[in-house]
Order: structure tokens, then C-alpha cells, then sequence
């Protein structure tokens, strides 16, 4: 049985959650804080987290910290704080998703099990990967190598350089990343194309993504001859 960790302190958004995520036949672990969570995640086997991001102790932003530090476990915040500058900074944490309350609990059970149904299927493809140039995304884990430097990446990296790789030559409009990664009503700002891109570029030291202003995002072909 799939297992969640819900980070939350209210009591009653607690028992909404436990009792839809049970009742969709996963196995449920409840933190009232964000100390009590690190706690949890260090002791436990999770298969995903639903975060908080008002926690006492220690707010949400800190735990998403730590547990990246450690693991590229899929993350999906949901919090009362639906300023732009708070989504960005979830998302430059490399949470996997960023939900404001309130919420559509029937959009929130399919939207965790996209998540968990594409964990699984990387996991258990074929050992594959795509290269460019000084570049490989490894299409059985969330990994990629630039110049033999290894990286750990989030779910929506990996389906981002995924996609742009498998459609070289081709401009992928931010639209079009919002509709065939994100699925399930996604009503944030196209921005968060744009901020998951700039994570990329950091953390991989690459420049072979170029924006097409105003469009979005294309690599490309690589010239083999």
C-alpha cells in the first residue's frame, strides 16, 4: 500500500484529508508540525507529502528544505498563502506542486495519483537515456549527468527536459507544458513554467534551453554529423 505523510496542523483539514486519501485505499502518517514531520520522514518510507506551509515550529518552506537536501520524494504543498511570491519560493524548493485552499478534494486524490502512477512507471522502465551534447537525462530515475557530474532532479524537471529533449527543433509554448505535465486543472500563472526552466539552468550549469520570448522554450537538434 502507497504511503502519504500530511503535514498539517489544522484539525479539521487533517481529517478531510485522512479520510479521502484512506478511503482512496492509501496508507496515511499525520504530522502537526513541521519538527515532528523531519521526525517522521527520517524514520519512515513515504511514497509522497502533502506539506503545509503555516506549520508551527518549523513552517513548511523549512521542512521542504531538509527533506530536498535528502531525497527528490514528490512534494505537493497546500497552503492558504496564494501570493505569487510565495508559490515562487515553494517552487525554486522544488516542490512538485503548489496548491492554494481551498481545494477541490476530488482534483487533489487524481492529482496525487498522476503523480505517484508516473514515479512508478519511471521506476520501473526500461534503463534508457536521452543525450545532448555534454548532457544525459536518465530515463529510469530522476538523474542527469552534465561533463560526468551527476544531479538529483524533481518529477517536473525531469518531464520538462523529457519533453523538451523528445521534441527537439520544436517550440514548446508554456501552455503547452502546462496542459501535458500538469493535467488536472492547473489554474497558477504561466510563470511557473518559467520558474521551474531558471531552477534547471542553476542547478545544471546548462545553456542549450533557449527561451523564445513571449512563446516559450526549444533546444535545438543536436547535429550528430
Amino acid at each position: 500500500m502507497l504511503k502519504i505523510l500530511i503535514v498539517e496542523d489544522d484539525l479539521d483539514i487533517q481529517e478531510l484529508l485522512q479520510n479521502f486519501l484512506r478511503e482512496a485505499g492509501y496508507e496515511v502518517m499525520v504530522a502537526n508540525d513541521g519538527i515532528e514531520a523531519i521526525d517522521y520522514f527520517t524514520r519512515n518510507q513515504f511514497n509522497l507529502i502533502l506539506l503545509d506551509v503555516m506549520l508551527p515550529k518549523l513552517d513548511g518552506f523549512g521542512v521542504c528544505e531538509f527533506i530536498r537536501k535528502q531525497s527528490q520524494i514528490p512534494i505537493i504543498m497546500l497552503t492558504a498563502l496564494s501570493g505569487e511570491d510565495e508559490q515562487i519560493r515553494g517552487l525554486d524548493l522544488q516542490v512538485d506542486d503548489y496548491i492554494t485552499k481551498p481545494f477541490s478534494m476530488p482534483i487533489l486524490i487524481r492529482k496525487i495519483a498522476a503523480v505517484l502512477r508516473r514515479s512508478n512507471e519511471l521506476q520501473n522502465g526500461e534503463n534508457q537515456s536521452i543525450s545532448y551534447k555534454n548532457f544525459i537525462l536518465h530515463m529510469d530515475c530522476y538523474t542527469a549527468t552534465v561533463d560526468e557530474n551527476s544531479f538529483e532532479l524533481t518529477q517536473r524537471e525531469f518531464e520538462i527536459l523529457r519533453e523538451l529533449l523528445t521534441h527537439q527543433g520544436q517550440v514548446l509554448t508554456r501552455q503547452n507544458l502546462l496542459e501535458k505535465l500538469w493535467k488536472y486543472d492547473f489554474y497558477g500563472d504561466e510563470r511557473v513554467v518559467d520558474t521551474h526552466i531558471k531552477n534547471l539552468r542553476k542547478k545544471l550549469g546548462i545553456d542549450f534551453i533557449q527561451t523564445i520570448r513571449g512563446v516559450g522554450y526549444k533546444i535545438d537538434k543536436e547535429n550528430k554529423g
